[in-house]
């Protein structure tokens, strides 16, 4: 796992003020940057509110499906939810295909690169790779190897994906399942979005299961 140079720190509720003294980055003080770490540690702490906007515009997104992009979403996190999965995995699943509208062709990377200061390594292997693993769904029918995951099948998160895909993903487009709202998940985004980016304690490896 890559992890910035950087140690980042929470927003301590103090808003900053003033602007920086630089046109071109080179020219840049310590006090400059440290205003602009102000900054960003008072943006960064609207990111949970960003996530859960964005997830609210998946509602008029890809057509053709029986229910919405959001609704597949929400359903997917209901799933999870249900199966007793902690709160890592409710929000990827939550979370999984929250790159449709930016990142069509590569959704998984999209949504994957936004958990991954915050979650352990098996949650951000599992949906960087969960496009691929879903395509064994369908990939055949569109003249493709529905069998191209395989080349992942010696690797240790393997079989977490594919059961990701199994239990949570390919089956979530009834649009008579019983699934929560948005606002039910509420919770679990600001616990997993507000946390210390990249915390040792967080993105390490933590588990070899679901639930």
């Amino acid at each position: 796992m890559t992890e910035p140079a950087l140690t980042r720190h929470t927003f301590d509720g103090t808003m900053p003020t003033g602007v920086v003294g630089f046109t071109a980055m080179a020219d840049g003080t310590a006090e400059d940057y440290a205003l602009l770490e102000r900054y960003e540690q008072a943006y960064v702490a609207g990111l949970p509110d960003r996530i859960l906007a964005t997830l609210g515009h998946l509602d008029g997104s890809l057509g053709g499906y029986r229910i919405s992009r959001l609704e597949h979403s929400l359903q997917s996190a209901t799933r999870a939810r249900r199966d007793g999965a902690d709160t890592n995995w409710v929000v990827a699943a939550l979370v999984h295909d929250i790159g449709d509208e930016l990142a069509p062709y590569n959704h998984s990377e999209f949504a994957a690169a936004v958990l991954q200061p915050y979650v352990p390594e098996e949650v951000y292997w599992v949906v960087l790779h969960h496009g691929l693993f879903q395509s064994y769904y369908y990939a055949h029918h569109l003249g493709g190897d529905r069998n191209a995951r395989d080349r992942y099948r010696d690797h240790r998160w393997a079989g977490l994906c594919e059961d990701f895909c199994a239990r949570w993903d390919q089956c979530s487009f009834d649009p008579d399942y019983p699934t929560d709202p948005l606002a039910a998940f509420e919770a679990e985004v600001r616990e997993v979005f507000g946390r210390v980016a990249w915390d040792p304690a967080v993105v390490r490896v933590g588990s070899e299961h679901l639930y």
